[in-house]
């Protein structure tokens, strides 16, 4: 029986060796579960081998058992481990079709303040205006003073104001870039100043402690009133229509003189009267006015020579009414369910 117990050993070995040969190509958790089937099930290959022990003699029966033990769990501990290679490393795919079509990637998207934001620079850029960028902290001196609102004056309490010292403020609007601007260039100057602002407004559906802004400056000789008009129609024209039509109420603004408050024809009802324009047909923007030679002598430019206008208007304004939303907090809220709308 020598001979039959070293081919029974020889049978033993071939099926240890064809299992690891199989196992070293298995790609996928399907490939492993299909060798495990033919190898640990009830009628595996394994489980075959068994049926040997009963061909030997008795004497070498346990040699043989315990062999067939041994592969038993040399096969069971590599499935287990190659198992545990899938989870570590990642590489198992499951089911791959290579005729589906791919998994859309989910990108984000500029926020509707900032699509906006863009879209007035763009179009204030068309009209040769340069963008020039200031600090969000901004000293008292560029934030009031040299914009002829002078300490403890009244027209500061227009603009209740987030104070870090006596002497440094987060700016209140972005017209200390334009007196930036002045200071380090002389005219001709055509510039916009877009960019976040902070004021210690309550909350509410119009009013956020922090909003955005743009303003202009247009610094020449011989610049008029007509000038702006002409500026903030075309803005008007080119952002909401050409139907737009746009009007100046007198105003009063420290930085400029004369001032002005310009509204915009309602472009929900084309200007007959609706719920948004309260009845009236227009939609208030914000202010403009030619700039105040007081504002001249700060930044040292000859106001016999040199005449300019500056406006602003509200990005989150501008935003509300092209979108149609009617909180401001939405805006700041994240809201994706609002957001992906974008």
């Amino acid at each position: 029986m020598a001979e039959n117990l070293e081919t029974i050993i020889s049978v033993i070995a071939e099926t240890e060796k064809a299992f690891f040969y199989r196992l070293s190509n298995a790609a996928t958790r399907d490939d492993l579960e299909e060798i495990r089937i033919e190898y640990l099930s009830r009628k595996g290959k394994v489980q075959s081998l068994f049926s040997l022990i009963g061909k030997v003699d008795g004497a070498d029966r346990p040699k043989i058992g315990a062999e067939l033990n041994r592969v038993k769990k040399a096969v069971q501990d590599a499935i287990d481990e190659k198992q545990k290679s899938f989870q570590r490393t990642g590489k198992a795919i499951e089911f791959f079709d290579p005729t589906l079509p791919g998994r859309t990637v989910s990108v984000g998207s500029l926020h509707p303040l900032m699509q906006v934001m863009d879209e007035v620079k763009q179009i204030f850029v068309g009209m040769g205006f340069r963008i020039e960028e200031g600090d969000e902290i901004e000293t008292d001196y560029h934030n009031f003073e040299a914009l002829n609102i002078p300490k403890h004056h009244p027209s500061r309490d227009m603009q209740d104001t987030f104070y870090l010292s006596d002497e440094y403020v987060l700016r209140t609007h972005t017209s200390p870039v334009q007196i930036h601007t002045m200071e380090d260039q002389k005219p001709p100057i055509r510039m916009i100043a877009p960019g976040r602002c902070f004021r210690k407004d309550t909350p509410d559906a119009t009013h956020s402690p922090t909003f955005h802004q743009v303003e202009g400056l247009c610094v020449d000789r011989g610049v008029s009133f007509a000038d702006l008009k002409g500026v903030v129609l075309a803005f008007a024209q080119k952002l909401f229509g050409k139907d737009v039509k746009v009007r100046f109420r007198p105003s009063f603004f420290p930085f400029t003189e004369p001032s002005a408050e310009y509204d915009f024809s309602c472009i929900f009802c084309k200007g007959q009267g609706c719920r948004v324009c309260k009845d009236t047909g227009w939609l208030e923007i914000s202010g403009a006015g030619m700039v105040d030679p007081a504002v001249f002598g700060f930044v040292d430019y000859n106001a016999d020579v040199y005449s300019g206008y500056a406006f602003g208007m509200g990005i989150e304004r501008i935003a509300m009414l092209k979108y149609q939303v009617n909180d401001i907090r939405i805006f700041y809220e994240n809201d994706l369910r609002f957001l992906k709308q974008f």
